[in-house]
């Protein structure tokens, strides 16, 4: 399927990871009064692999109730700055070659069977397409019959243990979740308000996307971004880049783990999805 190079599925690896317009990138770094990077935070994100060509430091958005986190912002690529100082973001294992990717940590044991919440209060509410795509993207998972079992609810209130997805009122299209850690899910999926601009399939696509990430799929062009037309290494920051055994040896090669879509995806995994999810989990 040819790519339509509008909108990008930009990773912000090792804290979040996020799908946004390229215009856009900036969105989910809070723009009040940002600082300078000092040497320091620089000096560990070049030793978590991280290019430091364009860094600034801002705070994190959550739902009411998150903590407020300080992000040292690299280009698409975010870190929260105590675990950055506290040597959290060590290099871990790459691959080189084209082919799809996974995080180092993954989700284990009785995690990967989890709740997700549709989120419905007042200031976050997902629109009505995107919960019927949500819906849908929850659908792709629990039909390949993998160990990852989701459960999904729509409603105002969640616990410390579910995945979240809410609309955090950006524009442009797109979303941003994280990798897992400690063994469990990304506990928050943000869709752009904008993304409601887009055909219902267009949705389940990134939101199908963004669960991906959360369970430990990288970008399968993170070394190149070709997809988004760009010839751009995203870096290790700290989570991996581990070969998935089986799947395609082209960054080109069709995927919902690609860093760009287009207008015309139809939200489904192709063969090469199913191949990775069948090798994880």
């Amino acid at each position: 399927m040819k790519k339509i190079k509008i909108l990008a599925l930009c990773a912000i690896v090792a804290g979040m990871a996020t799908s946004c317009q390229k215009s856009d990138v900036s969105n989910e770094i809070e723009q009040i009064q940002p600082e300078k990077a000092t040497k320091e935070v620089l000096k560990a994100l070049q030793d978590a692999g991280v290019n430091t060509s364009d860094v600034t430091i801002g705070m994190s958005k959550g739902l009411p109730g998150d903590e407020s986190i300080k992000i040292a912002k690299a280009g698409d690529i975010g870190i929260p700055v105590d675990q950055l100082l506290a040597g959290d973001y060590a290099l871990k294992q790459m691959d080189d070659g084209n082919k799809q990717y996974r995080t180092t940590n993954l989700v284990t044991g009785s995690n990967r069977s989890f709740r997700i919440v549709g989120y419905t209060g007042s200031c976050c509410a997902l629109t009505s397409k995107m919960q019927t795509a949500l819906q849908w993207a929850v659908n792709n998972y629990n039909r390949l019959n993998t160990s990852i079992n989701i459960t999904l609810v729509f409603s105002s209130s969640f616990t410390n243990s579910d995945m979240v997805v809410y609309n955090n009122g950006a524009a442009g299209g797109g979303g941003s979740a994280g990798f897992p850690s400690g063994g469990e899910v990304f506990k928050r999926v943000q869709i752009n308000a904008g993304t409601d601009s887009f055909s219902t399939n267009v949705i389940e696509h990134v939101i199908t996307h963004e669960i991906g990430h959360s369970i430990g799929f990288r970008h399968q062009d993170w070394q190149s971004r070709q997809s988004c037309g760009q010839n751009s290494n995203e870096g290790q920051a700290g989570v991996g880049a581990i070969l998935i055994p089986g799947t395609p040896s082209s960054d080109t090669a069709d995927s919902i783990m690609l860093a760009c879509f287009s207008s015309s995806e139809d939200g489904e995994f192709t063969s090469t999805d199913i191949t990775a999810m069948n090798a994880l989990y």
